[in-house]
């Protein structure tokens, strides 16, 4: 089989709400290249699909004169090419149009579900959508990521189409647990997998999947729980589904760890600080730049105050004859005066604007309240060309036009604040609709402490009991602890703010010992196990003799056998007595120090010492913007460089056409990752 190019090989990622595709392997792996939604649309002809919703519109046509209607009863037929209104001696027609609407959702089916496959049609037509968008060449080997709650038979289903359908020259299937491992390069972790509607615990060691207690497809801990929840909290002050969406996904929502106190709750807020402390430790000072700067507290300023009075005084005395002589003395000390009061008035107004900023810039977890900025799709005929609402039939005149206002009026946060669309360039236009009827509004919604609960409900919980019981079904107690330090959390359900610091604080609280108190289960300890004391009491005496019926527990009985065969009375010489002697201790001592060190190892592995997040690793640039979350997709191109590139078949990675015909599609269970 000739080698396959980089720029040939196809990966495919499917999820629940967003596949990922890429044709081509770069220099530097990079994010996808294609990025869509994992739904189609039903087409007219049953059985089809669409990937975009279309629509079917009717525009009347121009009216024309008809012929006058027949007066011998007979009935007048509809034209062929449309719908017939007869209004007088007039005909309207309607002609029909169909046009693709790219942003509703209405009808929309969505194959995979809480990780698993529930219509395969809807799958093969969203697989083909996306072989057709990136148009491969011939020679293409294809890469899949899949699901762990895939069967085997999903396999041998998806082996099937694609080998059938798009004639491909080698297929691989990759678990997206093991691609995460290959793009972290580690051999052994754990991965948690947060998506939409379902959670999955992987314990990967040695690159092999182990499959006993692993968490597959845990519903009620992803990130549409979270939604629900938030809906739950806020349904009772207007908010609907798509707002709870928008807030999950905004800078303001966010998970605190456990324990931590809720805005207000504290007694002492950090805006709220006591002047007189303050001015005592200077808590609130910019900093002392000289006499007279901005923002300095209280007690200092007067006392500056007082000696820009003396200096000015000073200056008084100093110009005493000409103030005396010219006769002016009132007008003098009143301008004075005068002048003092706009500088006390200006250090105020300084003082107050240098501390509004302060309280501006409380971190989003002390704050009470946070806005953030809602967009929804709008009809246009509720909008005129300022950005306001149609107003009502009572604003019409009496010939039936509306009164519409020379200039929009300003309005409050509850209603429209923008018509522009959520795009770069900030500016509406009526081209980027296409003939839409709707358009994209802002406003700014303002939310209170219940945008720190979206993880509340024993979200958090059902994740860490999880990853609790995943990491003790492993059979190899000694590794247990490399599970525990090296956790990986990706998927986009984790991307709410603060929620992976809040979950190792949970795994912390509930499964965490310190090492400290690990030592003091003296319990554990061997029973064969002894402990040298300053007496020397443990400390083995050389002996002149060895008898082979009385050695010690660690001695091997068949090595002293060997040794006294040669004399019945179990007595051996002096000189030999002691090199055995010395060899039956040095086994004891070793076999002594295996069981410790193995008991070190198996003593703890029900709970765990320390708990940590791998970090990956900072040669792809390209993916620090985009995150972790995805970092399944990054893994998969590494597999697939590996696999059909440097390996090109020679340890099974994949399946190639020749062993298809020669096994069939059972036969990727012995080639899939």
């Amino acid at each position: 089989m000739p080698p396959f190019k980089d720029e040939h090989i196809l990966v495919i990622a499917p999820g629940s709400q967003t596949t990922l595709a890429q044709l081509g392997l770069p220099e530097s792996f990079t994010p996808a290249q294609l990025r869509l939604s994992s739904r189609m649309f039903p087409a007219e002809k049953k059985g089809e699909w669409e990937p975009i919703k279309v629509r079917e519109r009717r525009i009347p046509k121009q009216k024309r004169n008809a012929a006058p209607e027949p007066t011998d009863g007979d009935t007048s037929m509809a034209d062929v090419d449309g719908q017939v209104n007869r209004v007088g001696n007039e005909i309207e027609r309607e002609d029909t149009y169909f046009e693709e609407d790219p942003t509703t959702e209405d009808g929309a089916i969505y194959p995979i579900r809480q990780g698993r496959v529930v219509d395969w049609s809807c799958l093969f037509a969203l697989m083909s959508h996306i072989y057709n968008t990136l148009s491969p060449p011939f020679h293409t080997p294809i890469l899949i990521v899949t699901q762990p709650a895939w069967t085997a038979q999903d396999h041998e289903t998806l082996t099937q189409f694609f080998f059938e359908k798009f004639k491909t020259p080698a297929f691989c299937l990759m678990d997206a647990a093991l691609a995460v491992c290959y793009a972290y390069s580690a051999s052994t972790a754990t991965i948690v997998d947060i998506g939409y509607e379902k959670c999955d615990v992987t314990a990967v060691n040695d690159f092999l999947i182990n499959d006993v207690g692993r968490g597959t497809a845990l519903t009620g801990c992803g990130g549409e729980s979270m939604t629900q929840r938030l809906l739950e909290l806020l349904s009772n002050k207007g908010f609907t589904r798509d707002m709870c969406e928008q807030l999950k996904r905004s800078g303001i929502c966010e998970v605190l760890p456990p324990g931590t106190a809720m805005p207000g709750e504290t007694e002492v807020e950090e805006a709220n600080i006591n002047p007189a402390a303050a001015a005592s430790t200077g808590a609130n000072a910019a900093g002392l730049k000289g006499r007279g700067s901005v923002g300095e507290t209280g007690g200092i300023e007067g006392v500056q105050d007082g000696q820009d009075g003396e200096r000015e005084d000073d200056e008084g005395v100093l110009d005493v004859a000409t103030i005396v002589a010219s006769g002016k003395t009132g007008e003098f000390l009143a301008r004075k005066e005068k002048e003092k009061a706009e500088k006390a008035a200006t250090r105020k107004a300084a003082q107050e604007a240098a501390n509004a900023p302060k309280q501006a810039k409380l971190p989003n977890a002390k704050r009470m309240t946070a806005t953030f900025h809602y967009t929804e799709r709008r009809p246009l005929e509720e909008l005129n060309q300022n950005g306001t609402k149609s107003l009502d039939d009572g604003n019409q005149n009496n010939e039936g036009h509306v009164n519409r206002p020379q200039t929009p009026e300003v309005q409050d946060s509850d209603h429209i604040a923008s018509t522009e669309p959520a795009s770069a360039s900030g500016t509406r236009t009526n081209s980027q609709y296409n003939g839409e009827t709707t358009a994209l509004i802002r406003r700014d919604v303002e939310v209170g402490i219940e945008r720190f609960q979206a993880a509340t409900g024993g979200i958090l919980d059902q994740v860490a009991d999880a990853i609790h019981r995943c990491i003790l079904s492993v059979p190899d107690i000694g590794k247990r602890v490399e599970f525990w330090d090296n956790l990986v959390f990706v998927g986009n359900g984790s991307r709410v703010r603060g929620f992976k610091d809040a979950l190792i604080a949970k795994l912390n609280s509930k499964y965490l010992i310190s090492p400290s108190s690990a030592t003091i289960f003296t319990s554990e300890l061997p029973s064969n196990f002894t402990t040298p004391v300053a007496t020397g009491a443990n400390t083995p005496q050389p002996q002149s003799h060895i008898s082979a019926s009385h050695h010690g527990p660690g001695v091997n009985p068949l090595l002293a056998a060997a040794v006294t065969a040669s004399n019945p009375g179990g007595l051996a010489p002096p000189g030999q007595a002691q090199h055995l002697h010395a060899q039956l201790q040095m086994q004891q001592y070793q076999q002594q120090q295996n069981q410790h060190s193995q008991h070190q190892h198996l003593g703890h592995g029900q709970t765990p010492t320390s708990i940590k997040l791998m970090k990956m690793p900072e040669y792809f640039p390209e993916w620090k913007d985009a995150g972790t979350e995805e970092a399944a997709f990054l893994g998969a191109q590494v597999a697939a460089k590996v696999v059909f590139v440097v390996d090109q078949g020679l340890s099974k990675g994949f399946m190639s056409r020749t062993e298809y015909n020669d096994l069939g599609p059972q036969g990727i269970h012995e080639f899939c990752m």
